[in-house]
């Protein structure tokens, strides 16, 4: 490492003050292939931008060499040569934002990007006045229904929004029943905005409606399956931390998968033995079950020597400030064959049953309307 960042500071014309602090960070923080090819680009990077300053290299390598951005940013937060790297997760979905939108065919494709920009700041405006935004997902399934109905629409000769008639969406519809409550909710938004901005005349969506069972109807665990799961989660030791944690926190304390990528080390008090999951008003006291698991997250992300501030960290997160990924959620519990929602939605039955909805709002922040689904 140490051959390859001095052959490199030798043929840039002005290498940069960081570049041997930026070797260590490398050596001691990435495996050492990966090392050495971050040290390659950044060196041609710098060369290319003509520039060793933080930011300009961020802004030259997310346009020429992505993947190197992340690494940077890390060194730069980590050397104090700027401020914490950038939401990896808005960026990340602001990305697959676009390729939705540019999956529209072109005449259709400006009003998606204004409805899809929309979206976005109605999320925004509620973060920022403390409300419930919608989450990045929701707004991905809404992009979703608009580009598949415009794929369709323009395959039938249309142009403009506006020739798009109650027909359409109809024979739209009908390609799918199973999801038409849920494309039909993306549809209403979506003419709702165009018929506010003058794009069409009238909502052709408003008349159309999706009938739904009332209550929920998704699967659940008998209580035979709980208590095997509890066993297996609160008295095998050979089952990893995280798939414990996970498992225990869901099936008992209705844990979301954002929830538990999102908890971090101050937002767990010791002495109490109680966490506040983000997202939620009320710190919730761990049963030891639970608890066991949590220490032994606590030791494995120990073992790891990371400042990554969360709870659950990974390989890929060790040497970053980012939450782990949903699907690290999602697999941490595969060897039981079950998802997180299933955990969850099991606990939260119970719970609609025994408290009241105004409890359990508040316990679990959830809005009114998102209990009153279980009852």
């Amino acid at each position: 490492m140490e051959t390859r960042a001095a052959s490199w500071a030798d043929r840039m014309p002005d290498p940069p003050s960081w570049w041997g602090s930026f070797t260590a960070h490398l050596t001691t923080h990435r495996h050492t292939f990966y090392a050495a090819d971050v040290l390659t680009h950044t060196a041609r990077l710098v060369i290319d931008a003509g520039s060793t300053d933080p930011d300009t290299l961020l802004t030259h390598a997310r346009s020429t060499v992505a993947w190197l951005s992340r690494p940077l940013a890390d060194f730069f937060h980590a050397d104090q040569l700027r401020g914490p790297p950038c939401d990896t997760e808005d960026t990340q979905a602001a990305a697959r934002r676009e390729r939705r939108i540019q999956a529209v065919p072109a005449p259709l494709r400006p009003a998606v990007r204004a409805f899809g920009d929309v979206l976005v700041a109605q999320r925004q405006n509620a973060e920022r006045l403390g409300l419930r935004p919608n989450q990045l997902k929701t707004i991905e399934i809404r992009l979703d229904t608009v580009r598949d109905l415009a794929l369709y629409v323009h395959a039938l000769g249309h142009a403009t929004w506006a020739g798009v008639s109650l027909t359409d969406l109809e024979a739209f519809l009908a390609r799918n029943p199973a999801r038409r409550a849920s494309w039909l909710a993306g549809l209403r938004q979506f003419f709702s905005h165009a018929h506010r901005t003058g794009l069409v005349l009238h909502n052709p969506a408003a008349a159309l409606e999706a009938r739904q069972q009332r209550g929920f109807q998704g699967a659940t665990l008998t209580l035979d399956e709980q208590r095997a799961l509890y066993r297996r989660w609160s008295t095998n030791a050979h089952v990893l931390p995280h798939e414990a944690f996970i498992g225990l926190a869901a099936l008992l304390h209705a844990a979301t998968t954002t929830e538990l990528r999102h908890l971090t080390l101050d937002q767990i008090s010791l002495g109490s033995r109680t966490v506040r999951f983000p997202g939620r008003t009320v710190d919730i006291a761990l049963d030891s079950a639970t608890w066991g698991a949590l220490e032994r997250c606590l030791a494995h992300r120990g073992a790891l020597h990371t400042a990554n501030p969360h709870v659950l960290v990974t390989r890929l997160t060790r040497t970053t400030t980012c939450p782990a990924g949903a699907a690290h959620i999602r697999d941490s519990i595969a060897a039981v064959g079950l998802l997180p929602r299933i955990l969850r939605s099991t606990r939260l039955l119970t719970l609609a049953d025994e408290l009241d909805v105004k409890q359990l709002t508040v316990a679990l922040g959830m809005s009114y309307a998102g209990t009153a689904h279980y009852r």
